[in-house]
């Protein structure tokens, strides 16, 4: 199944259910996808999570329920899944600029229709890549639980971890355990997408691991045998980045014939932490599988 038709099937298994509470994990798997790449994925084609996409239908269907006149307000706020009255009420207002009551009333409310996802193509710009078959290694790191991934962009916490370890002196103590050869040269952010739970999924700043003494407060993690497709982002930071992984997701992954991503890891690779440099270049790594062939 290609990506266009899984997004589409996992927006239809939305709107069947979106008077119920909907599972995200089962969301993903409508489109062949584990959740975090389905949802860092969505937020980047569509502009918004797939959280908002939820709430911004549910109160569209809403309004439109209210304003027929005939329909209770606590009805509704229990019906698009809101404990209370008071915080149906406070989404609603902010979503459609009045109160329920006032859409009760005949007041005029806001439509947001469902998605539908179409194949645009645009022109044949080439991508570089290369694949990196590596078998399993140990960086040494240290690790937060983060917020989901929404969009392309590094998520607040994600961005205050690092600027949290580099005034406390963690990026320096890092740096100092850089192997003379290490396959991946630099600083490492590490995306355990494989660990993602409803909400969180750890992120780790770490680097190659080659069994030194560390301090107690940093982990040694073993990375799993994988194949990686290797990008190289160049330019300021973070436009650069965000420009890059874009490409990845709306260019490499539909277009590719041989390669989709794998629900395990992915690695950013900084030469160094002073991103402030206009022509800085930085690596990402994605975990892949091989098509299999039908």
């Amino acid at each position: 199944m290609n990506w266009i038709q899984g997004i589409q099937n996992a927006i239809n298994y939305v709107e069947a259910n979106i008077t119920e509470e909907i599972d995200f994990e089962e969301v993903a798997k409508q489109a062949y996808s584990s959740s975090f790449h389905f949802q860092r994925v969505f937020g980047i084609l569509c502009g918004f999570s797939l959280g908002d996409y939820i709430r911004m239908r549910r109160l569209s269907l809403a309004g439109e329920e209210l304003s027929r006149g005939n329909a209770k307000i606590i009805d509704i706020a229990v019906k698009y899944g809101y404990d209370t009255p008071e915080s149906f009420s406070r989404a609603f207002t902010r979503f459609h600029g009045i109160a329920p009551s006032e859409a009760r009333h005949g007041g005029k409310v806001k439509i947001f229709t469902p998605l539908s996802v179409k194949l645009i193509l645009t022109g044949g710009s080439k991508m570089d890549y290369r694949i990196e078959k590596r078998d399993s290694f140990k960086v040494v790191c240290k690790r937060k639980s983060v917020g989901k991934p929404q969009k392309a962009n590094a998520a607040d916490d994600i961005t205050a971890a690092w600027q949290e370890y580099g005034k406390d002196g963690t990026l320096e103590r890092l740096i100092a355990c850089i192997p003379e050869a290490p396959v991946m040269k630099g600083l490492l952010g590490i995306c355990f997408s494989s660990e993602l739970d409803s909400e969180h999924f750890p992120y780790g700043i770490g680097v190659e691991y080659d069994g030194r003494k560390i301090d107690d407060d940093l982990e040694i993690v073993s990375i799993p045998a994988n194949t990686y497709a290797v990008f190289t982002s160049k330019g300021k930071m973070p436009d650069s980045f965000v420009e890059t992984y874009n490409r990845i997701v709306t260019e490499f992954f539909p277009q590719s014939t041989q390669y989709e991503y794998a629900e395990n890891v992915e690695i950013e690779v900084y030469p160094s932490a002073d991103t402030s440099d206009p022509n800085y270049q930085c690596e990402i790594w994605i975990a892949v599988n091989e098509k299999t062939k039908a």
